[in-house]
Formats: C-alpha cells, sequence, structure tokens
C-alpha cells in the first residue's frame, strides 16, 4: 500500500483520498496515514485544509441544524430573503466561524462564471480564504466594492483566487474630498462600482462603532472621531459609511472622503449578503437590516436571538 500513490499525484489528489477515506470509509486518521504512508499529523491538517478551502464540505443533516427556529425568525421580523444561523461556540473567533459560514453558504449557490462582489473586514476576508477552490473550479469572479487594494489582497493570496479579479484601483480613505471625488467618477473606479452591484452576490461585513471596531483598527477612523460620530447617532457602518439606529446613513463629512458603492445603491440590491455577529455588533446590525442594507443575513445563535428580542421589543 505504500507504493499507492505516485510522485506525480498532487496535493488536491491526495487530499481527496483523505476526505473520502474519513467521511466516506470510516477510517480512522492512523488507518488513512497507513494506506497512504502518510504520518497522523500530516492527514489531519489535510482534513483541516480540505474543510476551510471548501474542498470538503461536510453537511449535518438534522431538524436542529442552523437554528431553523431562529433563521425562520429573522426572516419575518425583518423581511429578509434568507437566513443562516449558527450555533454558539463559547471562545471561538467570531471572524473565521462566521466566514466559514458566509462561505458554505455562497458554496451553495454561486454557479459557473458568476461574480461575486466582496465588501473588506476581518469576516469577509475570512470567507474570501475559503472560497478561493470553488472559485478556481467555477470560474467565479471577484470584484471589490471599495478601494482600498491591501484590504483585499491578504484573503485572495491566501485563497490562490484565480486570475479573475477586479479591485478598485484607489485607497479606501482619502484626506481631501476633492481627490475622492475625482477619482469615484474616473471610469476605471465607475466601471467596477457598477460591477460590483450588478454582480451575483454581494457579501459584507457589518462594523460597530467602537475604539477596537475594524475600522479604527485599520485606520480609516481615528479613535478621537468615534464619540463626534456617536452624538450625530451612528450606531454601525458597512463598506465605511455610518448609519443611524434607523438605517439611515448619516449626513457625515467622513463620506466624502471614502471612494466605495454607497449604501442608498447597495440597498436595492436583491442579493447582499452580510455576515456579522457578536454582543456589541446586534445594534449595528439590527440597524443594518432596517435600512435594508442587506437581504441575506449569516450570523450566530446568540446575536439572532437578541436580534429577535430586540425586535420584538420594538
Amino acid at each position: 500500500m505504500n507504493d499507492q500513490l505516485s510522485e506525480a499525484d498532487s496535493e488536491e489528489e491526495v487530499l481527496a483520498r483523505v476526505a473520502w477515506y474519513y467521511y466516506h470509509d470510516g477510517l480512522t486518521q492512523n488507518e488513512i496515514g497507513d494506506r497512504l504512508n502518510l504520518n497522523r499529523i500530516k492527514v489531519s491538517r489535510l482534513l483541516e485544509q480540505g474543510r476551510r478551502t471548501g474542498v470538503i464540505d461536510v453537511k449535518i443533516n438534522s431538524r436542529y441544524q442552523g437554528c431553523l427556529m431562529l433563521e425562520d425568525g429573522l426572516r419575518r421580523h425583518y423581511d429578509l430573503a434568507d437566513a443562516c444561523v449558527v450555533p454558539a461556540l463559547p471562545g471561538g473567533t467570531e471572524s473565521e466561524r462566521l466566514g466559514q459560514a458566509a462561505a458554505q453558504y455562497l458554496m451553495q449557490r454561486l454557479r459557473p462564471g458568476d461574480l461575486l462582489a466582496a465588501g473588506w473586514g476581518a469576516t469577509v476576508s475570512n470567507a474570501i480564504q475559503r472560497l478561493g477552490h470553488v472559485a478556481n473550479e467555477r470560474n467565479v469572479g471577484l470584484v471589490s466594492m471599495t478601494g482600498g487594494v491591501g484590504t483585499y489582497v491578504d484573503g485572495m493570496r491566501a485563497a490562490h483566487w484565480g486570475s479573475n479579479v477586479h479591485l478598485v484601483p484607489a485607497p479606501l480613505v482619502v484626506r481631501d474630498p476633492a481627490v475622492a471625488t475625482a477619482l469615484s467618477t474616473e471610469p476605471a473606479v465607475t466601471n467596477l462600482l457598477e460591477m460590483a452591484l450588478d454582480a451575483s452576490y454581494q457579501l459584507v461585513g457589518i462594523g460597530e462603532l467602537s475604539q477596537s471596531s475594524t475600522v479604527v483598527r485599520s485606520g480609516y477612523v481615528s479613535p478621537s472621531e468615534i464619540e463626534p460620530f456617536r452624538r450625530k447617532g451612528a450606531v454601525g457602518d458597512i463598506l465605511c459609511r455610518f448609519f443611524d439606529e434607523s438605517g439611515r446613513v448619516l449626513n457625515l463629512p467622513f463620506h466624502d472622503r471614502v471612494i466605495g458603492v454607497k449604501l442608498e445603491a447597495l440597498a436595492k440590491s436583491q442579493k447582499v449578503v452580510a455576515a456579522a455577529g457578536g454582543a456589541g455588533k446586534v445594534p449595528a446590525i439590527r440597524a443594518a437590516l432596517l435600512g435594508k442594507f442587506a437581504s441575506i443575513l449569516i450570523t450566530d445563535e446568540d446575536t439572532a436571538r437578541s436580534l429577535l428580542e430586540t425586535a420584538e421589543g420594538a
């Protein structure tokens, strides 16, 4: 059996064999290692790699899987086209868990030749990393929804995304509103933003308004700007554009320096997938849903329950 694999076998072929033996034939990792002349640690890493990249798509057929009652409640209360709720995992990394859930959701729906528009942030980046295999297999294109090339590159590099990638050639936030206006009217930018709005799906994250939020940690918003934004009613952001608790986009001078899709335009799309969760984000997520900035929500069990309690108490 040690000669079963030739030197010409690719890593993906090895991964596929490992996955089949483990999930279909029920072999242990040690048994697979003996059969393929691999140590158990290598087998374990291959299985993890397969789950992370989407080569392995595990489905659990249970009436409790996906927290169906919470999903149904979110659809009804917020008039959503769809909702996906993953079980709570105390101590887990929210962005990784929801990024994986968003990737699995899109894997089941993206068809050959489709185009995915992506926002930015940790959750979206995690989703992109896990979509690379499926994207290459189905020739799915990727287009950014904002400027800031660096915010997209890491996720795409980790995903080994193919060549069908379109990035807005501009910063995300500039100092001078006049520069933002000039860049936003360039055909190279406007064409890609229009392409993003016409994509098969748009994937975005939802940010909370705090000193630890992604826009602050990434340096797009200074810590000193948080309190003035809050005083004007801001509770969260999507694509670096802030809105109040009712889902109304705020008239902030800051927005004049942002290069990317505007929320008013995003609200007209029918296939915006928002992936977000966590206790601190509940007000922002609720406001985003009220503003119709997303028609599909990917979140966790605890966040979903809080969103429903908030909706029922309104």
